[in-house]
């Protein structure tokens, strides 16, 4: 098991005011387990993305927006738990769109190798059109 540094790192684009730090990682079998923190700043978001592997989030500020590709408002309220499932068809976006930080602590279950989110473009209800590649 590894236990890693505890200082807060931006996260990569297209992340906007998000930043992270891992607290352990280990591999048992082919699964990788990660444990995270996460905070969103006022403003801030993930970008649209989905995960390889299973999520257990837990929301200890917030609330926090959550929304799928459909764009329904989703909202993930504090000191909740919540399990995000793998695969595209379950591609979201976190984001802070109240006053104060949000945080979470996240347990990734993915299978080993695979990064911790795939980023994809904003789905058609945003408006959006830009083409976003694949995140770490």
């Amino acid at each position: 098991m590894v236990f890693a540094k505890r200082e807060f790192h931006p996260n990569p684009a297209p992340a906007v005011c998000t930043a992270s730090r891992v607290l352990a990682r280990f591999t048992w079998g082919k699964r990788e387990f990660v444990l995270r923190q996460t905070i969103l700043a006022p403003g801030g978001d993930s970008g649209w993305h989905y995960h390889d592997g299973t999520l257990l989030v837990l929301v200890t500020g917030g609330p926090l927006d959550h929304p799928a590709t459909d764009c329904v408002p989703v909202t993930k309220r504090p000191y909740r738990c919540f399990r995000e499932p793998s695969g595209r068809d379950h591609a979201h976006l976190a984001r802070n769109t109240g006053s104060a930080p949000v945080r979470l602590t996240v347990l990734y279950i993915n299978p080993s190798g695979c990064p911790l989110s795939q980023s994809i473009p904003p789905p058609p209800c945003t408006g959006a059109s830009e083409a976003l590649g694949t995140s770490p």
